[in-house]
């Protein structure tokens, strides 16, 4: 079974392209790539809100799975990064009782909330890594500080839909846009120049 790789999350950033949208880090644990998930408001608060601490006044629909399992002695062994399709993620809750081990199919956001209150592992697959992670190259790693220190765009390039802009690059330019989203730790920006490159490969 564990051909699996081990991710943890590195954090949580709002969407610059998509209002209400967050995009979730993925790293991979022991290595230099990245997974970004795009989520929407709810499941990055109710993910925000485990990695925090925060106890809401009444429960979330995250813990209330936790109490409806544990009031059925079932217990959560881990979450997996299944699936992607088309571009969507798909993931399983593998969920467990004394007699039987049963795998639940989730969006992602909602089995890392629920596998945050579980405190499980999280994991994906190497083909999924290939086809979605992004590699943060030691380039990209020394560029990082300069990078930070150029974050302005202009005025016409903001003019149309960044995923409309894409279509207008070379693949190199597209590489080197990749190189400089990681520099400057914008994933969710660097999800969607990946997506681009795909599309053409």
């Amino acid at each position: 079974m564990d051909n699996r790789i081990r991710l943890e999350i590195l954090g949580l950033s709002s969407s610059q392209s998509q209002s209400g949208s967050f995009a979730l880090v993925l790293g991979e644990v022991g290595g230099n790539r990245r997974l970004p998930i795009i989520i929407g408001m709810p499941e990055a608060q109710a993910i925000a809100i485990e990695i925090e601490k925060i106890t809401p006044n009444r429960p979330m629909t995250h813990d209330l799975f936790k109490s409806f399992a544990h009031s059925f002695d079932f217990s959560v062994d881990s979450i997996t990064i299944s699936e992607l399709k088309e571009g969507v993620f798909y993931a399983k809750i593998v969920c467990r009782n004394e007699s039987k081990a049963v795998e639940i199919d989730a969006r992602p956001s909602d089995a890392i909330a629920i596998g945050l209150r579980f405190d499980v592992p999280i994991f994906t697959y190497e083909q999924i890594m290939e086809e979605a992670g992004i590699e943060l190259t030691e380039e990209a790693d020394e560029e990082m500080s300069e990078a930070k220190k150029d974050k302005t765009k202009s005025t016409a390039e903001k003019s149309k839909p960044f995923t409309d802009r894409l279509k207008d690059f070379s693949m190199d330019k597209l590489k080197e846009m990749l190189d400089k989203a990681l520099s400057d730790e914008s994933y969710e920006e660097a999800a969607k120049i990946r997506d681009e490159i795909n599309r053409r490969n």
